[in-house]
């Protein structure tokens, strides 16, 4: 039995930026070039601008216009395969001021943290806004997604990104430059909020202000580079009293070459880049089910000695409340390259502004000149 449509249904708006995931080649448009080797560049469609390479030149004029999947040629003779970056793509592409979370682990979040269309999602550490588009397409124009940055110049970066990727401002995102317990106790009523995903270096300093705004049965996600860090946070949602018993893991991915019969794991592969914790918000009142563990039969649990050696192992491990970036192995971002991001990001923002008024000629906005000049590979 199928159900059959009715005549007098109103058509679905469509969806930020669906318009210019589609159609031929338009001017602000990004172009991932990919050569005879397999490595990619990435571009943006302007009017005058070349893409330059020792291998020749070609101008932007020669894909205006043709559709995804052309190629093009150099003055020497190269051929390169042009289509539009996908989403992980586009990320791995962009300009940075902070690392950008992996799409191995953006997919992960979606998926584990549950994010579905029109869910309300609060996300703390934007960075340079990879996260916020992959849970901005979960939970589409009708969900929300509140983002909070504590640095203003990573919050600009992410913003740039994130319109260059769906040509404008997204309906359902909003971003806030503060601290996520101040920003949450004036934005959200307490158990207003379906998911947090927290990336930040410290998000067991956050845990009673999540329990506060999630929902009886919202996840709560931290993103987290180290085992201390780990180890750390999943102590103090069970210190808290108001969660499930945490579950943390990793992911690793591993391609392969595919060539004839020589058929094998490629000799790189993307390892660890970080760790994923969930836990469910339980119901007011309720307290955890005592977990039970099956008793181990290492000296180690019945030794006074040991047991006593590895208590002192632990607090030597325990993180304080003085902390910086560095103490994780973690680079932080120069002032220098943080400016160069945002200057990059606004460039591509202004020209996807323009590719979106050209996919959809009937909406007014606001009248944009495309950037001049030339642009190399990146």
């Amino acid at each position: 039995m199928t159900s059959e449509p009715t005549t007098d249904a109103v058509p679905a708006p469509e969806p930020t930026g669906a318009a210019m995931r589609r159609g031929p080649f338009r001017w602000g448009d990004r172009v991932q070039l990919t050569d005879p080797r397999g490595r990619p560049a990435t571009i943006t469609l302007i009017p005058g601008g070349t893409f330059q390479t020792h291998k020749g030149y070609f101008r932007h004029e020669e894909l205006e216009g043709r559709p995804e999947g052309s190629t093009v040629e150099t003055t020497k003779g190269v051929q390169y395969l042009a289509l539009r970056p996908l989403l992980a793509d586009y990320v791995l592409s962009m300009p940075r001021g902070a690392a950008v979370v992996y799409p191995k682990d953006a997919g992960q979040i979606v998926t584990m943290a549950d994010i579905y269309p029109g869910a309300r999602v609060v996300e703390a550490g934007v960075g340079s806004g990879g996260l916020s588009m992959s849970l901005l397409r979960a939970i589409g124009d009708g969900g929300s997604l509140l983002s909070v940055e504590r640095r203003e110049d990573f919050a600009r970066i992410a913003v740039a990104n994130v319109e260059g990727f769906f040509g404008g401002p997204h309906p359902a995102w909003r971003v806030e430059v503060g601290d996520l317990a101040d920003v949450l106790a004036a934005q959200r009523e307490p158990g207003s909020v379906d998911r947090i995903v927290l990336d930040m270096l410290a998000p067991w300093e956050n845990i009673d202000a999540a329990a506060t705004a999630l929902a009886p049965g919202g996840v709560f996600l931290a993103y987290v580079a180290t085992a201390t860090q780990l180890s750390r946070t999943a102590e103090d949602l069970r210190a808290d009293g108001r969660f499930t018993e945490p579950v943390a893991w990793e992911s690793m991915v591993r391609g392969w070459h595919l060539e004839g019969l020589a058929v094998r794991p490629e000799h790189r592969m993307i390892g660890h880049t970080g760790f994923l914790l969930t836990a469910r918000r339980l119901g007011p009142g309720v307290e955890p089910p005592e977990r039970r563990r099956r008793p181990q039969a290492s000296a180690a649990a019945t030794d006074p000695e040991d047991v006593a050696r590895l208590a002192a192992d632990a607090a030597r491990v325990q993180i304080g409340d003085d902390y910086a970036p560095e103490d994780f192995g973690e680079r932080g971002a120069t002032e220098k390259k943080t400016r160069r991001a945002a200057r990059d990001a606004e460039v591509i923002q202004r020209a996807a502004q323009r590719s979106a008024l050209a996919a959809a000629p009937t909406l007014e906005g606001p009248s944009l000149e495309g950037p001049s000049g030339s642009e190399e590979g990146a």
